[in-house]
């Protein structure tokens, strides 16, 4: 390359090292702008899900639920409020083992609301929602969509974690002047004294996981 030639191509260059320079720190400065979280803020999700693991730990080491959970495991776990001051504990876990975990989860529950008194634990199946399919992407994904892999789907899914061991019965939607939806779920009226005071933190639960409302009642049936 002759100088005339490199000459003109540091020329090109550093016209352009300007603007570039300009965009990287336009860039960079949105970036550190951004909210950034706490060390405590980041590690606190990470500690309650130790804390819960450590639980179930103890449980396997110290009961007869050993052999039970000793094949078991979770895949996350979050604390929430779900009105007033009460908190609740979601556990989620694998949907193959959800089966496993219902088979021992009333005594389970009960040994975790002794270790963190005065909240209420709930076990809920991690489950995946799919979009519902366009066009396009017909096109590309030829295999079906599952339909328990649709919002409608996993979210009556949820529903049946949450109040288990009592059964639904019934459901109807109410839907209010603004256009707004209330859920009214019937459970098993046999299960009234087992579940009904945990209602208010199901509701809470659900309204958390999936944004609808939803009430709980204990209907008789008569034939």
């Amino acid at each position: 390359m002759s100088q005339s030639q490199s000459t003109q191509s540091n020329s090109r260059d550093d016209s352009m090292n300007p603007r570039r320079a300009d965009w990287i720190n336009a860039t960079l400065a949105m970036f550190w702008s951004l909210p950034w979280p706490s060390f405590t803020e980041r590690h606190r999700p990470y500690e309650f899900e130790s804390g819960i693991s450590q639980a179930l730990l103890e449980l396997e080491m110290n009961s007869d639920l050993k052999a039970q959970l000793r094949e078991l495991n979770i895949t996350a776990a979050k604390e929430i409020e779900v009105g007033g001051s009460r908190k609740a504990i979601i556990i989620f876990v694998p949907v193959p083992q959800l089966k496993s975990f219902q088979k021992i989860q009333v005594r389970l529950v009960r040994e975790l609301e002794k270790k963190f008194s005065g909240k209420h634990v709930v076990f809920v199946a991690q489950r995946r929602i799919l979009p519902k399919p366009t066009r396009k992407s017909r096109t590309k994904n030829k295999q079906k969509r599952p339909r328990s892999r649709t919002l409608t789907a996993v979210h009556d899914a949820i529903l049946e974690d949450l109040v288990f061991p009592s059964e639904i019965v019934g459901k109807r939607i109410r839907v209010k002047l603004d256009s707004s939806r209330l859920i009214k779920v019937h459970l098993d009226k046999a299960q009234q004294n087992n579940v009904e005071h945990k209602v208010e933190t199901f509701s809470g639960v659900y309204k958390k996981l999936t944004g609808k409302d939803v009430v709980f009642e204990f209907p008789e049936f008569q034939l």
